[in-house]
């Protein structure tokens, strides 16, 4: 494959220039080597890039693919092919499916039947057997079974003494591990910003401290340990603060946002109802600035979706009972260009720094760069067409964009040098 003339941008080589890009066996090459490769080259190996934009493809490094155990929500394969429609290539799947992903066997199940699938799937493992919070699992034994991580997303660890004792084992081991932090004392229903939006639903919610105060815990274990920590999800201004101020002398510190929380606001809920309830819930207009804020001057370091679905009977609950998420692989970028770049919050260097390098570079992982040798990963996106999110390619539709016009569309996804998606 040949494609020619567009605007290539790979923050990895500080590269923002119109060329072509080369592509043999899966990998990108030179051209002289392209050419020693394919003399007779026909036009059906070529795709006419001029307008267009290339860069890395996507890495999203927190989702859900509800597999096993959930697959009416998701399985792997329509988790992969929601990804592909976003531009998305590589993804870290959670380990809070049913059972929770605390075993050797469990991880390889599941990267056995991952890489069957287009685009690259890697898996975390659980921190406490279970995800109860209680016993420490083998970490040495599930990082030689194929995990690239540890999390019990889904649950904050509340008792500080284990989590010590997990940060010194797996600092050993220089792989991340990503938390949930919210602490429960904090919370009076979860998935609702505690203030006017809960008091709408005559509800108490979730304060700001839940989360904050969590973060600047688990930050000074960290600090302790010499753990590589990687914050999820970040909602709260403070919480954003505490990350600022921690990177100043700990180079192991990482955040990730999600689209959700730098795009809506907690006054989203009384729009869209359960599709605005999600864990840590929807905050308030400083806390989305300063979310912008940290993704301009590098605070956080990752975009990533917590892409998190669930079934249209589980919605249609009352809030109270139904479950927080909602799906956000097919429209992370949309959202991150419209918000940030449109806004000129942040570059498109930037946007596949966050979006792409970083989690690569987080998780140590074969992606996030158009470099000769990488793979042939890459998105190819249009910023002067539209896109109407109309269908969702998950099994699930829980999401407040639907139905949403975008500026941009996603052209094509290319996965190991294989078009994989292409509108």
């Amino acid at each position: 494959m040949k494609i020619e003339n567009i605007r290539i941008i790979d923050p990895a080589n500080t590269r923002d220039e119109t060329g072509d890009i080369y592509i043999v066996n899966g990998r990108i090459v030179s051209q002289p080597e392209y050419v020693l490769a394919y003399p007779d080259a026909g036009e059906d190996t070529v795709i006419d890039g001029r307008g267009l934009i290339a860069g890395p493809g996507l890495v999203d490094v927190h989702v859900h693919f509800r597999d096993p155990g959930q697959t009416h929500k998701e399985d792997l394969h329509t988790g992969s092919l929601a990804a592909a429609a976003g531009g998305v290539t590589t993804v870290v799947i959670m380990a809070n499916t049913t059972p929770p992903l605390d075993s050797p066997k469990l991880v390889q199940d599941v990267l056995l039947r991952a890489s069957k699938e287009d685009i690259h799937i890697y898996t975390c493992a659980t921190v406490t057997k279970g995800m109860k919070g209680l016993r420490l699992n083998d970490f040495e034994a599930l990082l030689n079974a194929g995990a690239v991580g540890f999390t019990d997303d889904g649950k904050p660890i509340e008792d500080a003494a284990l989590l010590t004792e997990a940060f010194r084992e797996i600092s050993k081991l220089n792989v991340p591990v990503s938390l949930h932090e919210e602490d429960p004392a904090y919370i009076s229903e979860n998935g609702v910003n505690s203030g006017t939006a809960a008091k709408l639903l005559g509800l108490t919610g979730s304060d700001p401290e839940a989360e904050i105060s969590m973060i600047k815990r688990d930050l000074e274990i960290a600090s302790a340990t010499g753990v590589i920590l990687d914050i999820q999800h970040i909602s709260t201004a403070g919480g954003v603060d505490a990350v600022r101020r921690a990177k100043l002398t700990n180079p192991n510190i990482h955040a990730e946002a999600t689209p959700h929380h730098f795009t809506l606001t907690d006054s989203a809920v009384q729009q869209y109802n359960t599709n605005a309830k999600m864990n840590p819930p929807l905050r308030g207009t400083d806390d989305r600035e300063a979310i912008w804020e940290g993704l301009s001057d590098g605070t956080i370091d990752m975009i990533a979706t917590d892409h998190a679905p669930h079934s249209p009977e589980e919605k249609s609950r009352d809030f109270v009972s139904a479950p927080s998420g909602i799906i956000g692989l097919e429209t992370s970028f949309l959202l991150a260009y419209e918000i940030l770049v449109k806004r000129d919050i942040i570059d498109m260097s930037r946007l596949f720094e966050l979006m792409s390098l970083n989690p690569a570079k987080l998780y140590g992982l074969d992606a996030g760069t158009l470099s000769v040798g990488a793979p042939a990963d890459i998105m190819i996106f249009s910023a002067d067409e539209t896109t109407v999110y109309s269908s969702s390619r998950s099994k699930s539709s829980n999401s407040p964009f639907l139905g949403r016009e975008f500026t941009g569309r996603i052209k094509y996804t290319i996965a190991s040098g294989n078009i994989i998606y292409r509108n």
